[in-house]
């Protein structure tokens, strides 16, 4: 397969998302960093996207600018990345989807139900790819979970429970932390803190590896450090479309823990655990059996896992080469397209734009409920219930 083009909105010199995607990317060589708009200033975003190769004709100074340079070109790029401030996710991704471009988004994809559903519907009229980057579904063992529940491993899925808790927003001397305010001031997150920006990573790896969708939720926030009007920490029971019992808690108070990302999955033939922190092992328990420990990169993993395995087993592959494993699907899925024939059906698990859309609907879902002390709400966007 022949390079494709890609461009990149935002993500510019001290981001912290922007390095992730230029690396993931490039990492097997399917793409070109060809054009970006990479930061607010016009100026700096210019001359930092030069430092990194890119020509001074598609070094644009904002994301319009880009857009209809682009659309004006036989060599247009093939997907553009918006790796923006979350409040300007849905009018750049929208435009570029409108105007024909497949779109990677940062999550989450827009800041209202009614944005996700629009997304939804652009991308559909239009025949175009619009991803999400929920890129911890790409770790090769959260594929090899996917697969054992698909494949029946585990019988009727029970119950699952997620978990994505840090400490790193813990210190009240944060308070004027401008890398940590924004995250609970809702003229710039939201409705909704902790459970908008790391609890959606959660659910949506929840449901990408039982296959199921959540239905409904109850949930309880709570504000824990002083001052703060959204929440830092949360808690999420949920049931899927299939009756999954599911338990969900998020926070940023947790002290002591790091990254915190974690599920497991419970079925009446056996258990799976996995941790994003340990991310070369699933810990499987078959019912009456023992403990097994399955590695990336072992030669019995199913083949979903198998094909995003770069290197050797027992040595890791982190986060960026997760970003990575999201556009080696879309590279497929998009070089498939051109060539007119069938895409890899491994590649179609790539989050789509209803996954986006869902997620939103239950951070708006989980909101209503705590201000609703608890009450069970339905969790999906009004167009998929």
């Amino acid at each position: 397969m022949s390079k494709l083009n890609w461009g990149l909105v935002g993500g510019g010199e001290g981001s912290q998302i922007g390095p992730a995607h230029r690396l993931g990317a490039q990492a097997d060589g399917h793409f070109r960093f060809v054009a970006g708009a990479l930061d607010h200033n016009p100026d700096k975003g210019r001359a930092y996207a030069q430092s990194l190769g890119i020509a001074p004709d598609r070094a644009y100074g904002d994301w319009r600018a880009m857009l209809a340079g682009e659309r004006a070109r036989d060599d247009r790029i093939d997907l553009v990345t918006v790796a923006t401030p979350n409040a300007t996710h849905f009018e750049i991704t929208r435009a570029f989807l409108e105007a024909g471009f497949n779109v990677l988004c940062e999550k989450p994809m827009t800041m209202t139900v009614e944005e996700g559903e629009e997304i939804v519907r652009v991308a559909e009229a239009s025949g175009t790819v619009c991803a999400v980057n929920y890129c911890y579904s790409a770790y090769p063992m959260a594929r090899q979970m996917r697969a054992m529940v698909a494949n029946g491993d585990l019988g009727t899925i029970r119950l699952v429970v997620a978990n994505f808790s840090h400490g790193h927003h813990a210190d009240a001397r944060d308070q004027d932390n401008p890398r940590v305010r924004w995250r609970y001031d809702p003229a710039q997150a939201g409705v909704s803190g902790q459970m908008a920006d790391c609890g959606i990573h959660a659910l949506h790896l929840a449901s990408f590896v039982t296959g199921d969708e959540v239905a409904k939720l109850s949930a309880d926030f709570a504000s824990c450090v002083p001052g703060r009007e959204l929440e830092d920490d949360a808690m999420v029971n949920f049931r899927t479309e299939g009756g999954i019992v599911g338990r969900l808690w998020t926070s940023t108070v947790a002290i002591g823990r790091q990254h915190g990302l974690t599920l497991e999955v419970y079925g009446e033939k056996g258990g799976l655990r996995w941790a994003q922190e340990q991310p070369n092992q699933v810990l499987w328990q078959p019912l009456g059996g023992r403990t097994e420990i399955l590695e990336k990169g072992d030669g019995t993993l199913t083949a979903d896992a198998a094909r995003l395995s770069r290197v050797v087993i027992g040595s890791p592959e982190g986060f960026p080469l997760a970003v990575a494993n999201i556009y080696v699907d879309l590279a497929e899925v998009i070089g498939a397209r051109r060539d007119g024939r069938a895409p890899d059906p491994a590649a179609l698990h790539y989050p789509k734009a209803t996954d986006g859309a869902r997620s939103i609907a239950a951070v708006h879902s989980a909101v209503a409920s705590a201000d609703a002390g608890g009450e069970w709400v339905d969790a999906r966007p009004p167009t998929m219930r």
